[in-house]
C-alpha cells in the first residue's frame, strides 16, 4: 500500500515571527547596553552581585540573539539535503540556551562561596541604583514576549529569562539598600546564591522540555490518547495504530500513523485524509502523513 505523503502547515506563523523579529532585537539593544553599565558599575563599587547579573543578562543576550537566528533559519526554504528545512534549529537553541543558563549558575556559585571566606567592601548604593535599573529594562523586555510566550519554546525562555532577571535585579536592589546601611558585606554573596537558585528554578523546566523535544519525545501539550481518539471519529477508520508524535520545531509538531480503514470507505480516503488534518490542526498537529490500511490486512511492522 502507497504511503501518503502530504502536510498541511498553519498560516499564522509569519505575523507572530515579524513581531517577534522586532521584540528580539530590541531586547537584544537594551540588555547589551545594560550589561556594560553593569559591568562598569560592578567594578567600581565592587559588587559581586552586580557582576553575576551581567553574566547572566549577557548570557541572556547570547540566548536572544540565538532565538532570532533559529526563527530566521526556521523560514528558510526545504531543499535537498534538508527536507524540512532548519526548522530544527529553534529545539537545538532552546537546549542550548538552558545549557547555558547552567553553565552560569554554576559560575555565580564558585564566585559566591570564594566572596564568602574573603568578604570584600561593596557600594550599597551603586549598587541598588543600577539593580533599580535593571527592574525596568528586564521588566520591559519581559512584556515585549509576554503575547507569544505560550507558544514557541524559545519566546516561553526569553520570556522566563527576562522576568526571572527583572526578581533578581530587585533581590540586588534590596541587597545594595541593606549594605548601605548596615556594611553586612556578606549580603552581596548570600543575594548571589539566591540569584542562582532563583534562574535554576525558573529554567528547569526549559531544559527538560528541549531536552524532551530533541529526543523526538511527544511534546509537552500533546495527548497521544485525545489524537487517537480524534482520529478514530472520522467516517471509515476503524483502527489506528503505528502513531508516532514529535516536534518540527518550538512551533510546529508532525505525526504518522497507520489507518486501518473499511474497505468499503477506501475510495473515499483523500475525504478522510482532509477531515483527520482539520481535527489535527485544532491539537497542534501542522503536518500530518497517513498510510492506510484493510482491516484484513497484516501491517508488517514490528511497531504494529
Amino acid at each position: 500500500m502507497a504511503h501518503d505523503h502530504s502536510g498541511h502547515h498553519h498560516h499564522d506563523h509569519t505575523p507572530k515571527l515579524d513581531h517577534l523579529n522586532t521584540a528580539f532585537i530590541v531586547g537584544i539593544v537594551l540588555n547589551s547596553a545594560f550589561v556594560l553599565i553593569e559591568v562598569i558599575a560592578g567594578i567600581l563599587s565592587g559588587s559581586l552581585s552586580l557582576l553575576t547579573d551581567a553574566g547572566h543578562n549577557l548570557s541572556d543576550v547570547a540566548s536572544l540573539a540565538l532565538a532570532l537566528l533559529a526563527f530566521k533559519l526556521s523560514k528558510a526554504s526545504a531543499n535537498s539535503k534538508y527536507t524540512y528545512g532548519y526548522k530544527r534549529s529553534t529545539i537545538m537553541v532552546s537546549f542550548f540556551n538552558a545549557v547555558i543558563l547552567f553553565a552560569a549558575v554554576g559560575f555565580i556559585v564558585y564566585e559566591a562561596v570564594m566572596r564568602f571566606m574573603q568578604p570584600a567592601n561593596v557600594a550599597g548604593s551603586t549598587v541598588a541604583w543600577v539593580a533599580f535599573a535593571g527592574i525596568a529594562i528586564n521588566a520591559f523586555t519581559a512584556w515585549l514576549f509576554v503575547k507569544n510566550k505560550d507558544t514557541d519554546l524559545n519566546v516561553k525562555g526569553a520570556y522566563l529569562h527576562m522576568a526571572v532577571d527583572a526578581i533578581v535585579s530587585l533581590g540586588v536592589v534590596i541587597s545594595g539598600i541593606i549594605i548601605y546601611f548596615t556594611h553586612w558585606f556578606w549580603v552581596d554573596s548570600a543575594v548571589s546564591i539566591i540569584i542562582a537558585v532563583v534562574i535554576l528554578s525558573g529554567t528547569w523546566s526549559l531544559l527538560t522540555d528541549s531536552l524532551r523535544l530533541e529526543m523526538d519525545g511527544v511534546p509537552k501539550d500533546i495527548d497521544l490518547e485525545k489524537i487517537k481518539a480524534e482520529l478514530m471519529k472520522a467516517k471509515g477508520v476503524v483502527d489506528v495504530h503505528h502513531m508516532h508524535v514529535w516536534a518540527l520545531s518550538t512551533t510546529e509538531n508532525a505525526l504518522t500513523a497507520h489507518l486501518v480503514v473499511d474497505p468499503e470507505d477506501m475510495q473515499i480516503f483523500d475525504d478522510i485524509k482532509q477531515d483527520l488534518r482539520h481535527r489535527l490542526e485544532h491539537l497542534s498537529i501542522s503536518h500530518s502523513t497517513f498510510e492506510p490500511e484493510f482491516a484484513d490486512e497484516e501491517c508488517g511492522q514490528p511497531e504494529c
